[in-house]
């Protein structure tokens, strides 16, 4: 089993230490705010904005060297719900890998819910968790806590995949933001 540290206590970080908790992990979790408290992790989740990357990586980021540091944000303009504030041959997770060179940066989490985290369903299907990242060791022991808890995990890639899991993030955080699909609901992996 793996030692877990989530950054960030809002629902997607309780969701998140739930499912590793269920799977037997050892986990820890710090509110974003709670800097006086050391990184016990190898696995790190940054369950935090994307705005708040920089404040992660100004306060932690000699904590945060030669861990598995996955960051599962969504970076889209919140206030228009039109666009990704990213440049358009980059993500939030190939930005927050060059702050991070020392550690094994992964995207993952960003196209669940808390609620399909919670329950491990969408509909009738099993939550699949997709991660994209360059290091196979780092993606492989994220996907035993995630596997360990009862869902599917699939490796989308390299982290120039962030980019599309990002894209997807944001459509589907556009339907639920206009009702079109429920907190409970989701896009689902069939296989």
């Amino acid at each position: 089993m793996s030692n877990i540290t989530v950054i960030g206590s809002g629902n997607m970080g309780q969701a998140i230490a739930g499912l590793a908790t269920r799977g037997g992990n050892t986990v820890q979790v710090l509110a974003h705010s709670d800097t006086a408290t050391a990184v016990e992790g190898d696995i790190v989740v940054l369950a935090v904005s994307y705005g708040a990357h920089d404040d992660v990586v100004a306060e932690r980021a000699d904590q945060l060297v030669g861990k598995v540091v996955v960051d599962i944000s969504n970076p889209l303009d919140f206030q228009t719900f039109d666009s990704l504030v990213v440049p358009a041959d980059s993500s939030a997770t190939a930005q927050l890998a060059g702050k991070l060179p020392q550690s094994k940066v992964l995207k993952a989490f960003n196209t669940n819910f808390a609620a399909t985290l919670n329950s491990g369903k969408i509909g009738k299907n099993t939550v699949t968790v997709l991660i994209a990242g360059d290091d196979k060791e780092a993606k492989d022991s994220l996907a035993e806590v995630v596997e360990a808890a009862g869902l599917v995990a699939l490796d989308l890639g390299s982290l120039k995949r962030a980019r599309e899991l990002e894209a997807v993030g944001f459509a589907q955080l556009v339907l639920a933001a206009t009702e079109q699909v429920g907190w409970t609901a989701g896009l689902a992996v069939v296989r």
